[in-house]
C-alpha cells in the first residue's frame, strides 16, 4: 500500500506514514545488493542509512513514529483518525483488529473514515497467507505466461521489477478516489479490502476466457506476440556499444522491437529485408500469426539483421516507414530527449538528500490544470513527529520528549 499513499500525495493529499520506532519500515532497509544509501535513516542512527527500495513509493510524505502496541499510544491513534480522512494498512488479516484498530472501530469514531486493507490474498480459504510481490506473480498466473516458451529455451519468468507491487497501489489509489466521490453524496466512509495476489489476475487478458471457452492453457511466448504478427522484439548482431564496460551496454543493445503486423506493413518489411518470399507465403495475417509461421519469420529477421547494429535495424526500418525502436536500458531512457522534454525522468532536488534522479508521477500522463507534484522523496524516520504530534494534535513538547525518550516515538 505504500505506493498508493504516495500517488495521492502527488496529488495533492497530506499523506502521513506511521513508522516503528528507530529503525522504521522495513522497506527502508532494502536496495540493490546492498548499495546506495542516503543517510541518515534517523537520528539516533546517523551512519544507517534508507536504501533505494524505498523509492518513488513514500514521496511527499509525512513521516511520524509511533509504537502503538502500548495501550497509550493507541489513544493518541484515535485522535489522529478523528483529524484524518482514511487509513491503507497491510498488516495480516485480524491483527489491527486485535489491536482495536481495525474500520470497525474506527468507523465509531470517524463514520467517514476510508479504511483500506491491501494485503495477500484477502477473503476466502487462504486468508492468512502473507504476500509479496513474487507470490502474486506466481499465484495468480502471470509469471506462467511470462518468459520464452520451452521450444526457445525458456522457463517460467518473474518480472525482474516488483510490477504486482506498483500495479496494487495504483488500483488502491483509484478505489481511494472512488470512495471519496461515495462519501461526498453518503457522507459515510466504507472499508476497502484489496487482495494483491488477485492483481495479476486482472491483466492477463485472454487467459481466463480462452480456457473458460476452450479448455485451452495459455502459453509463454517470448518477445513476440500471440495476437499480432510482427509484433516483437528481434536480436540483432552488433551492440550499439561494443566497446562499453558496462554488461547492460555492451551485451544488451543489441535488441530492437518491430512492429509490421498490417498487411501493408508486412509486406514492406519484408521488402527492405529482401524477404519478399515470406509475404508470398503469408499474406494474410491469420496465416502469419500462427505459431509456426512465426517462428519461421523471427528466425528469417534475425537472419537479416546479424551482420547489423540495434540503431542501423532501428534506421532501416523506420526510414521505410515501419514501426521500430530500440530496447532501452535506464540510461538510455534518462538521455533520451523525448522523455527529458517531457519531464518523465527527472532531477528532483530533495531538501534534505540533494539531487535524485526519479520518476515518480512524472511518468503519469501531464495534467494541464493540476499537475502532479513530488517535492521530496523521503524523510529520516520521525522526521516529521513535531509536525503532527504538536502541530496537528496539539501534544506539548514536554510529552512528546518524554515519549521519545522512552522509545515509544
Amino acid at each position: 500500500t505504500p505506493h498508493s499513499a504516495a500517488n495521492l500525495a502527488e496529488l495533492g493529499a497530506e499523506v502521513i506514514k506511521i513508522e516503528m520506532p528507530r529503525m522504521g519500515d522495513a522497506m527502508r532497509h532494502t536496495s540493490p545488493f546492498n548499495e546506495a544509501y542516503l543517510y541518515p535513516l534517523h537520528d539516533t542512527r546517523p551512519m544507517t542509512g534508507t536504501g533505494f527500495g524505498f523509492a518513488n513509493a513514500n514521496v511527499n510524505e509525512y513521516f511520524m513514529t509511533m509504537d502503538y502496541h502500548i495501550p497509550d499510544m493507541v489513544e493518541i491513534f484515535y485522535g489522529l483518525v478523528q483529524k484524518s480522512d482514511g487509513l491503507t494498512e497491510l498488516y495480516r488479516p485480524g491483527t489491527l483488529d486485535k489491536w482495536k484498530m481495525s474500520y470497525r472501530y474506527l468507523q465509531e469514531i470517524n463514520p467517514r473514515f476510508i479504511y483500506v486493507w491491501g494485503g495477500g490474498f484477502g477473503h476466502g480459504p487462504k486468508i492468512f497467507g502473507g504476500s509479496y510481490d513474487i507470490l502474486g506473480q506466481a499465484h495468480a498466473g502471470m509469471a506462467s505466461v511470462t518468459g520464452m516458451h520451452d521450444f526457445m529455451g525458456g522457463h517460467c519468468t518473474k518480472c525482474s521489477n516488483w510490477v504486482i507491487d506498483w500495479a496494487s497501489g495504483t488500483l488502491i489509489s483509484f478505489s481511494v478516489l472512488a470512495a471519496l466521490h461515495w462519501r461526498e453524496t453518503s457522507n459515510v466512509g466504507t472499508m476497502i479490502e484489496f487482495s494483491q495476489v488477485q492483481t495479476p489476475a486482472r491483466f492477463l487478458g485472454y487467459s481466463f476466457p480462452l480456457y473458460g471457452r476452450f479448455g485451452i492453457v495459455r502459453q509463454r511466448w517470448g518477445n513476440w506476440d500471440t495476437q499480432l504478427s510482427v509484433h516483437g522484439i528481434i536480436l540483432c548482431g552488433k551492440s550499439d556499444f561494443p566497446d562499453a564496460d558496462n554488461p547492460q551496454d555492451r551485451l544488451d543493445a543489441r535488441y530492437a522491437m518491430v512492429s509490421a503486423f498490417q498487411d501493408e506493413d508486412f509486406k514492406e518489411l519484408c521488402d527492405i529485408t529482401g524477404l519478399k518470399e515470406l509475404f508470398d507465403k503469408y499474406k494474410a495475417h491469420k496465416d502469419r500469426v500462427e505459431g509456426e509461421a512465426q517462428v519461421e519469420i523471427y528466425a528469417a529477421l534475425e537472419q537479416w539483421a546479424e551482420d547489423k547494429s540495434r540503431s542501423e535495424v532501428v534506421k532501416t526500418l523506420t526510414d521505410a516507414g515501419i514501426l521500430a525502436a530500440p530496447v532501452r536500458n535506464d540510461r538510455e531512457v534518462y538521455e533520451s530527449p523525448h522523455y527529458r522534454e517531457r519531464g518523465t525522468v527527472r532531477w528532483l532536488e530533495d531538501p534534505i538528500f540533494g539531487d535524485i534522479l526519479t520518476q515518480c508521477g512524472y511518468s503519469t500522463g501531464l495534467m494541464s490544470k493540476t499537475p502532479r507534484r513530488v517535492h521530496w522523496q523521503w524523510r529520516p524516520v520521525g522526521a516529521d513527529n513535531v509536525k503532527i504530534y504538536r502541530d496537528m494534535l496539539g501534544i506539548p513538547l514536554s510529552q512528546i520528549d518524554e515519549w521519545y525518550d522512552k522509545a515509544w516515538i
